[in-house]
């Protein structure tokens, strides 16, 4: 059963402006609304690599030894911990590319596409992000693991779809206001924290 705290932690994480966001609101404010659906689709199309390859790589890790699965688990916390920390230290004014060009769907999708799927942190955050929300008494961990990254990823095409199709009106001031970039980041960085925190101490029942 997906829990009100993933759904809400989750949207947490969509929110933060990071480069699936930027080239959503770059490709909504240089090419179209209609191009900035092209490219939330690409980069929810991304996900699937990372979700794929750590739900079967942490499924196998569950069969194989607890140890292994706390030694992951606390890698997570740390790596968790050490992006809040980076965010909070380089929390400042955001930007985007200036420079336009003519792009296609298939293009604009692709382009994407590989912003996520050539992003190596992206499986290490699904390790660190999808277990503390997985029943311990689940009989299919990569099961659980495929719903929780499929709802996750339903999240990310909608939210990406809004930033897109706001960029018009609302990107300028988002991306370039040093005052609001900079809270948000901050706040997005302590959300991090208490994620991996939590991740840390919270033991596997």
């Amino acid at each position: 059963m997906i829990s009100i705290e993933f759904l809400l932690t989750s949207l947490v994480v969509v929110l933060i402006p990071g480069t699936g966001v930027l080239y959503t609101v770059a490709t909504g404010l240089l090419v179209g609304k209609r191009a900035s659906l092209f490219a939330a689709i690409g980069c929810t199309l991304g996900i699937i690599p990372a979700l794929l390859a750590s739900g079967l790589g942490l499924a196998a890790v569950f069969h194989t030894s607890a140890v292994a699965f706390q030694v992951v688990k606390y890698v997570g916390a740390v790596y968790l911990l050490y992006l809040a920390w980076q965010m909070w230290r380089s929390s400042g004014p955001l930007s985007v590319s200036n420079t336009s060009s003519p792009m296609n769907a298939s293009s604009v999708i692709l382009k994407g596409f590989l912003i996520n799927i050539l992003n190596p942190k992206l499986s290490i955050f699904f390790l660190a992000f999808l277990p503390q929300f997985i029943p311990s008494a689940t009989e299919s961990v990569l099961m659980s693991m495929m719903a929780l990254g499929l709802v996750f990823m339903l999240m990310t095409f909608a939210v990406f779809v809004v930033y897109g199709i706001l960029s018009s009106q609302v990107s300028h001031f988002i991306v370039t206001s040093e005052k609001v970039s900079t809270v948000m980041q901050k706040v997005f960085a302590t959300s991090f924290a208490a994620l991996g925190l939590k991740l840390a101490l919270t033991e596997r029942t």
